[in-house]
């Protein structure tokens, strides 16, 4: 399969730890996500919570569940989440986002970018739960007379590129300080590569493991050193 014929919506490429390595959110926040929960405290209702994240169906556990638009949808989630706004507060914010938009992948498209802030903001207004609305303060802000998310949110937003359909078509990943990791459905099979060089992460990486120098896998790729060493500290520092 050539790389260009991934289909960004319905070919599964990254396993749930993956994905939320790349997002920089934990394993369990991720699945969360992307197949829903069912809580069930001690004396007290059932919580359950529907999938936000686009995940595909498998065969095994260890196999790719999450499409390169689930991963754009994750990376709106975490910024989110970045903002301190409690998701089960947002969720039906969120959901109401791709009945106003008259969407699927609301959450991955340039609407969102647009449009999404005005909607969160006006449809919790609307409605008679204050937590709702404290959420929905939080995340959108007034910045020359409009209604636009926060810069934490805004941030991410600007990490994604879009298609002449309004899906992202690119992104860069949030979860590296320095170096600057592009994932793109047209280039590596849809793996995360760095910007500079076109190198495929988990190639550096793996030579890196496999006891070689920064220096040489640096030279070797042609990553620049303080790229590589963003990229090392991630894949190596302790699971959250």
């Amino acid at each position: 399969m050539k790389a260009d014929a991934l289909d960004r919506f319905s070919t599964a490429l990254y396993t749930v730890p993956e994905a939320a390595r790349y997002l920089d959110v934990p394993p369990s926040t991720l699945k969360s996500w992307a197949h829903g929960y069912r809580n069930r405290p001690a004396g007290r209702p059932e919580v359950v919570g529907a999938p936000i994240v686009t995940a595909l169906s498998r065969d095994h556990i260890r196999q790719p569940v999450i499409p390169f638009i689930g991963l754009a949808e994750g990376a709106i989630l975490s910024a989110i989440r970045r903002s301190g706004v409690p998701m089960q507060r947002i969720r039906p914010a969120l959901e109401q986002l791709g009945n106003q938009f008259d969407l699927s992948h609301a959450l991955a498209n340039r609407r969102l970018y647009t449009d999404g802030a005005e909607v969160l903001f006006d449809y919790a207004e609307g409605t008679d739960d204050p937590g709702l609305v404290r959420a929905a303060r939080e995340l959108v802000v007034v910045r020359n007379g409009q209604r636009v998310f926060n810069e934490v949110v805004d941030a991410y937003l600007q990490r994604l590129e879009f298609d002449s359909e309004g899906y992202v078509r690119l992104m860069r990943l949030p979860a590296y300080a320095v170096a600057d990791v592009v994932v793109d459905p047209a280039r590596g099979f849809g793996q995360p590569i760095f910007a500079h060089g076109g190198v495929r992460l988990e190639d550096a990486l793996g030579l890196f493991r496999a006891v070689e120098p920064l220096d040489v896998v640096a030279d070797e790729y042609g990553i620049p050193r303080d790229h590589l060493e963003d990229a090392v500290r991630i894949a190596t520092r302790p699971a959250a």
